[in-house]
């Protein structure tokens, strides 16, 4: 049976980036930490589109209820990976040498 290394080529095109150099992809961290961001982000973009509405700039309720969902679906999300991660590490340390 042959097994296929994944290379960066076959990644990005998996996750449909397109960086052709391999010197300037991002580390697990900084992936991580992007993510991150974007969490906060979206949380940060609900709470002030909840402000504008109660502040009365902002007339569409609907904005701030997808706002406030995608924040939701975010942070659900972060949540999830956190969750694998946590169990995948702990699988690892059962795991006998």
């Amino acid at each position: 049976m042959n097994i296929i290394p994944i290379k960066g080529n076959m990644l990005q095109a998996t996750l449909g980036t397109d960086n052709s150099q391999d010197s300037n992809a991002d580390s697990f961290g900084q992936v991580l930490s992007n993510a991150i961001q974007k969490v906060n982000d979206s949380q940060v973009k609900a709470d002030e589109m909840i402000k504008g509405f109660l502040v009365g700039d902002i007339q569409d309720i609907h904005q701030v209820t997808i706002a406030m969902g995608e924040a939701k679906i975010m942070m659900q999300l972060a949540v999830e990976v956190k969750n694998k991660a946590i169990e995948a590490y702990q699988e690892l340390s059962r795991m006998q040498v």
